[in-house]
């Protein structure tokens, strides 16, 4: 099942994707709802995030084809031996087709297609072998990254945390194996990342079992994945796409911020 939130009558509501038709839901897809009898075209449609997150956690250095570029980061050139984990606000999240807006005094900033578990249920303190079942769905990502600031400020609240730094969707999926995964990242139409998540060193399961043993995991909470390879920099007019098989396509342009305190400031 694939679900997806848009804007309707002013309002986000919940629709069930069918062939290339979105069928209104009413009530909460982590527990209960039902099907409307309302439908539109998922052309007509303007999508959202696909969900509003309590929280979100990313994993850094996640594929060791990664391990290359992130040796700022990394205190030797070994992958890590657990997870590492880092927030990131859920103020940075944005839908498809919003536009990335790269900070004027950001200088350097990537893209990083990512797989990205949405949670289901509460879930605090669960095993690797039960935790996929506590995970809803997946859908795509993009952690976009300041470079400049992620190594030099001692955290990365706005490395990786400003504001549209968290593009998200185009939909939730359902009952996918994560293991196994298609990823490949294009910008302006040319593919820049490729991979598999069986690549990733530390799985889904793995992910999730860990985060929650000291942080209660809600429906809806995300969890990033990492990103594969080199990671390219952003620059006003690009477009970056992720796309995830079984999942779909996340497209977003970037523009330019105009400096605070001129005409025409974000």
């Amino acid at each position: 099942m694939r679900f997806a939130r848009i804007q309707r009558e002013g309002r986000p509501s919940y629709a069930l994707l069918e062939g290339d038709t979105l069928h209104l839901l009413e009530g909460d897809i982590f527990g209960d709802y039902r099907r409307l009898d309302a439908a539109l075209p998922l052309a007509d449609a303007r999508l959202l995030a696909p969900v509003v997150p309590s929280k979100v956690l990313a994993a850094a250095v996640n594929y060791r084809s990664h391990v290359p570029g992130a040796r700022s980061v990394l205190k030797d050139e070994s992958p890590p031996s657990i997870p590492q984990l880092f927030l990131k606000p859920p103020s940075s999240i944005i839908g498809p087709d919003e536009p990335i807006v790269l900070p004027a005094e950001a200088r350097r900033v990537d893209l990083e297609g990512e797989l990205v578990a949405v949670i289901g249920r509460k879930c605090r303190n669960v095993p690797p072998l039960a935790a996929l079942d506590y995970v809803f769905g997946y859908t795509c990502g993009n952690d976009v990254s300041a470079r400049h600031w992620q190594r030099d400020d001692i955290q990365w609240w706005r490395a990786k945390g400003a504001d549209t730094f968290g593009p998200l969707g185009p939909l939730v999926a359902t009952a996918l194996d994560p293991s196994d995964l298609a990823l490949r990242t294009r910008l302006n139409g040319e593919v820049v990342q490729e991979t598999s998540t069986a690549a990733l060193i530390h799985g889904v399961a793995e992910l999730v079992s860990f985060a929650s043993r000291w942080i209660t995991l809600q429906p809806g909470d995300l969890v990033f994945t990492g990103t594969p390879g080199e990671t390219p920099s952003l620059t006003a007019s690009d477009v970056v796409e992720v796309e995830i098989d079984g999942i779909g396509r996340l497209r977003n342009p970037v523009v330019g911020e105009t400096r605070p305190g001129t005409r025409g400031a974000i």
